[in-house]
């Protein structure tokens, strides 16, 4: 292993050490308020729904990308790139979708 790598392990492992007693204290109140926990549930769905959004269309830029310079280079396969690329588009699709639907579950369900 190199020296980084065993740096990086011991640095997570001395932080979750460090920080494992915060976890361990109790609330200063008993009663968790639900409207902060709605707010909080509703901050987490916009910013997954940010990400996912945001990390898919990178995807797929970099697979029409790739996928037109292939067809570029040899347009004889340009039907199996085309299909190759409408899976992927599909799949990478799918992801997002997943997130939509997460985001939409901690919208409208009630966490408690």
């Amino acid at each position: 292993m190199s020296k980084r790598s065993v740096l990086t392990t011991a640095l997570v492992l001395f932080a979750g050490a460090f920080f494992a007693p915060v976890h361990a204290q109790e609330v200063a109140s008993a009663a968790v308020d639900a409207t902060a926990v709605a707010k909080w549930s509703i901050i987490v769905a916009g910013f997954a729904l940010a990400f996912a959004a945001g990390l898919a269309a990178l995807a797929q830029g970099k697979a029409v990308a790739a996928a037109s310079e292939a067809i570029a280079r040899n347009p004889g396969a340009a039907g199996d790139i085309r299909g190759s690329l409408l899976l992927g588009l599909v799949l990478i699709e799918s992801l997002a979708i997943y997130v939509l639907l997460i985001s939409l579950i901690l919208f409208f369900i009630k966490p408690f």
